[in-house]
């Protein structure tokens, strides 16, 4: 093999690298900052940038997490996010924090994030967390006050308050909308809906099971 022919063998793997990096996480900041204008009406990756004659300490600021959540669901949970939707100043810069608060016996259901890694911090109480890898491998611990577990980019995962007292966490994110896709409302309560004879053959189930799981997590009428 001639020294130009190994060169290049050898620089592939560091040009995958690099470019695997380059789509880690959000995109670097250009400017010192970018302000989400959220009222632009244009499509782009994130948010257009608002005109920093008109930038304010408002933009930089959320108040949103230092109470828990008032739960009123079936699941026990409700996660308080304080990303670029709450935050306009989040927009471009990649980082995102979130608040779940869970009733005693809570679950926050099996979900993803498909933009971002997650890590949480315990506040108060202690739950069972977990995420399960690609090859099937459920990788999943007790947590308690003041611990920090990490579900990583894309996995599905869970958190389970096994207690008899409230519990609630911070969970922080590289990304300014992490988005979350919860696995069994996702499958049962799309729009369209998932046609049922994927559902029946995907979980062996029959038609009328189909049916009572999506009558049991539709949303409820106000």
């Amino acid at each position: 093999m001639s020294f130009m022919a190994a060169a290049k063998v050898f620089a592939c793997p560091f040009v995958f690298v690099a470019l695997f990096s380059m789509v880690a996480s959000d995109p670097d900041l250009l400017q010192d900052l970018c302000v989400a204008n959220k009222a632009a009406g244009i499509k782009v990756n994130g948010f257009p940038c608002k005109d920093e004659a008109n930038v304010t300490e408002a933009d930089f600021f959320f108040s949103g997490l230092a109470n828990p959540g008032v739960i009123n669901n079936s699941v026990g949970s409700v996660a308080t996010g304080a990303n670029v939707e709450k935050i306009p100043g989040l927009n471009t810069l990649g980082v995102s924090l979130a608040r779940i608060d869970y009733a005693p016996g809570g679950l926050n259901p099996p979900h993803t994030h498909p933009r971002a890694t997650e890590i949480i911090f315990v506040l108060d109480g202690e739950l069972d967390v977990g995420f399960i890898t690609t090859s099937n491998k459920l990788v999943s611990k007790s947590v308690k006050k003041g611990d920090v577990f990490v579900f990583p980019r894309g996995l599905v995962h869970f958190q389970k308050n096994n207690g008899d007292k409230s519990a609630s966490v911070i969970a922080g994110f590289n990304s300014q909308l992490p988005g979350t896709q919860s696995i069994a409302a996702t499958l049962f309560t799309s729009t369209p809906a998932v046609p049922d004879n994927v559902l029946t053959k995907t979980f062996q189930i029959g038609t009328k099971e189909v049916d009572k799981i999506k009558n049991k997590l539709a949303p409820k009428k106000t």
